[in-house]
């Protein structure tokens, strides 16, 4: 893998930890209750869907390995251009359900080489 790919795969890990860190020990109703909460969340989500966007460009198989890779890119489009329509129980859902499983994946493509 190219050292760019890389460095998508790093930055999205690192968005990912910051989505943990600012959500562990938080509840929905936390999150709809406080705006920069939102805010962080979103634009962390932001950088995971730009990250994993410049990766698919760049390497298909790695990108291919990601589980709705195409799913991520989607939410990242709706979080910048449909702002507006960001429902804050799916937000909440993807961080409960579906951050653990990306977190894995991408460490793992990480620690290949």
């Amino acid at each position: 893998m190219r050292d760019d790919a890389k460095k998508f795969l790093y930055d999205a890990g690192e968005a990912i930890k910051l989505l943990a860190e600012f959500t562990t020990g938080k509840t929905f109703d936390d999150y709809v209750r406080d705006a920069m909460l939102r805010a962080a969340v979103e634009r962390e989500f932001e950088i995971v869907g730009e990250a994993i966007s410049q990766l698919a460009k760049m390497d298909p198989g790695a990108v291919g390995r990601i589980s709705e890779f195409r799913r991520i890119i989607g939410f990242r489009n709706i979080l910048i251009h449909g702002y507006a329509d960001v429902d804050n129980a799916l937000v909440w859902d993807i961080v409960e359900t579906k951050l653990p499983l990306l977190r894995q994946e991408i460490e793992d493509l990480l620690n290949e080489e």
